[in-house]
């Protein structure tokens, strides 16, 4: 395999890394910079769904402890009990749907004009949402409740459009409904290991056929990268949401979105 194609797929794997967990949309990235490398065949957007396991290896490696602490306890804890339950009722509206509508938005959404709108339109909900500056009532996953589960998951459906981006639909959901930046933040990280583990499992399952052996070196490589520039990421995605408002992702949608369509 080439130097050119390993480096490529580090930059995707970059890529992926540092966009899936902050509200810019990484699979709108994804398009846009496979299509720039002129990485377009069936292999490349197989590529682009598995490297996302190396996101979720991420989120699983830095909530290790909370995360199995929640499972173990489930039994005997209302708390870790009603977290698992809620992102299960989360998970649903997403996966129902986009089970039922997978190859339609492949066919049809995954290029970048699609991207382009939805990242703008995006970026203005967003600053929309800042505007209004919802008076946060909940600054713990564990204190949820269930129609505010729901709620995060039925905006997340918006993020079956690429572009739009799962985690600015799941946190600027949450956050509307009365989560603080953190809480919103957090459960949407958390949200993403079981929606995005169906998703790459399903589209995995029906895209193998056509990978070889010899695409190993390049898929480790971008898993690699992506497991961790987005542990780097979430670090500091974190720390700054607990100081600082989403706006600045906004505008950097909208410019991207803008100058994206301008290109095209």
């Amino acid at each position: 395999m080439s130097p050119e194609l390993l480096l490529k797929s580090a930059l995707l794997g970059l890529v992926e890394g540092a966009t899936e967990f902050i509200p810019v949309s990484s699979t709108g990235h994804l398009i846009v910079v496979s299509n720039w490398l002129g990485l377009v065949d069936e292999r490349a957007k197989t590529f682009d769904i598995f490297i996302q396991l190396g996101a979720i290896l991420a989120i699983l490696w830095l909530y290790r402890a909370r995360l199995s602490r929640s499972v173990l306890a489930a039994r005997r804890d209302a708390a870790s009990r009603r977290l698992l339950i809620n992102l299960l009722i989360a998970f649903l509206p997403a996966a129902l749907i986009g089970f039922l509508t997978h190859e339609w938005i492949k066919t049809r959404l995954f290029n970048p004009t699609v991207v382009a709108l939805a990242l703008v339109v995006g970026g203005v909900l967003i600053l929309l949402i800042e505007r209004w500056a919802p008076q946060p009532a909940v600054d713990d996953v564990n204190q949820i409740q269930a129609p505010t589960a729901l709620g995060i998951g039925l905006a997340q459906v918006l993020s079956l459009i690429p572009g739009t981006s799962r985690s600015g639909a799941t946190i600027m959901g949450g956050y509307a409904l009365g989560l603080s930046r953190t809480a919103a933040t957090e459960f949407s990280f958390f949200l993403a290991i079981p929606v995005m583990l169906a998703a790459t499992t399903y589209d995995l399952a029906k895209s193998w056929s056509v990978l070889a052996v010899t695409d190993i070196p390049m898929f480790a490589v971008g898993f690699v990268v992506s497991f961790i520039s987005a542990i780097i990421v979430v670090k500091a995605f974190l720390a700054y949401v607990s100081r600082h408002s989403f706006g600045v992702f906004a505008w950097y949608r909208i410019a991207l979105g803008l100058v994206l369509l301008v290109t095209l």
